[in-house]
């Protein structure tokens, strides 16, 4: 097998269909548990490069909580992205097949960066997927007694599956907020990394240290970070307004993302040399550009749609 082998898997409700680039082999499973256990034992023997998947409707959240605490490199991604990939190399039609197919052509092209779960999220990661486990074995224990169970403890066994059903909510609520908080969530890495001046570590310090992005306005969220202009006036005193407080290391990378925007962004590079042209000191106007660029940094967030279809 070679070495440079990519999975792409997509995901539905009931089954996965995975595929292999090369070779292009494709096979069917079940969405059950065991099923993919056996699936991640499988792809640790074909080592591969990177396990790719969509981020669609939550289906994929146990799956790759299996693979990635099994120690594959998974990578969950903004399927808009994998979209615009399969039109661009001419393939209109949409089947599970074919989607796995493609996820796995756009993992070997675009070579997203394989990451892997620290130990500590790993560990969180297992607990939370051993105890989804268990509390699907009691569900599935509990609704096969209430069946043959005499009408005295009917109710307590309806009560209990009642409650059961309720844990597995929480749990996958608890999962899904694991998984979207750590390194294989791909979907707003993605959208970040689309603006021209942000590079994945600017991206990864923006989603570890700033969890608002997106859902604050733009005062707000400049505010937050530290990058908002505030009055500097006591009593009879009026000082020069300036930048402070806030989050320091989100508020330096984003002064290294300002740097390069105003080279390669053509948006930040315009706002950048009217500034200048307009008397501002260098300081001032790339502190401008870092305000701008984390505003439009949050709506590239709220919206999910990445630079290419609003800013160029």
């Amino acid at each position: 097998m070679d070495s440079k082998l990519f999975v792409g898997i997509d995901v539905a409700k009931e089954h996965l269909d995975i595929a292999l680039r090369p070779g292009g082999e494709h096979w069917t499973i079940a969405n059950e548990e065991n099923e993919v256990g056996e699936l991640a034992s499988k792809l640790l023997e074909l080592k591969p490069v990177l396990v790719i998947m969509e981020a669609t409707g939550g289906f994929e959240i146990p799956v790759a909580s299996v693979l990635a605490t099994a120690g594959l490199p998974v990578a969950v991604v903004n399927p808009r992205n994998v979209r615009e990939f399969a039109k661009a190399t001419g393939k209109l039609a949409k089947t599970d097949t074919l989607d796995a197919h493609v996820l796995a052509h756009f993992a070997a092209a675009i070579h997203p960066e394989a990451r892997f779960l620290s130990d500590e999220q790993a560990q969180q990661l297992q607990a939370l997927v051993t105890r989804r486990r268990q509390v699907l074995e009691m569900l599935v224990a509990e609704k096969n007694r209430i069946k043959i169970s005499h009408k005295k403890v009917q109710k307590r066994l309806q009560e209990h599956i009642t409650w059961l059903k309720q844990e597995l909510q929480d749990l996958d609520k608890e999962l899904g907020q694991a998984i979207r908080e750590s390194p294989i969530w791909r979907e707003k890495d993605d959208l970040l990394q689309s603006v021209p001046g942000v590079g994945p570590i600017s991206s990864s310090v923006l989603l570890a240290g700033l969890p608002e992005l997106g859902k604050l306005d733009r005062k707000k969220i400049a505010a937050l970070v530290g990058v908002a202009p505030l009055n500097r006036d006591s009593g009879g005193f009026h000082g020069k307004r300036s930048i402070w407080g806030g989050r320091a290391q989100v508020r330096s990378v984003l002064y290294m993302a300002a740097l390069s925007a105003v080279r390669f962004n053509p948006v930040i590079k315009q706002f950048y040399q009217r500034l200048i042209s307009a008397g501002k000191k260098a300081k001032v106007a790339l502190t401008a550009c870092m305000r701008k660029l984390l505003t439009i940094l949050n709506a590239i967030i709220r919206s999910g749609k990445p630079w290419i279809n609003q800013y160029s």
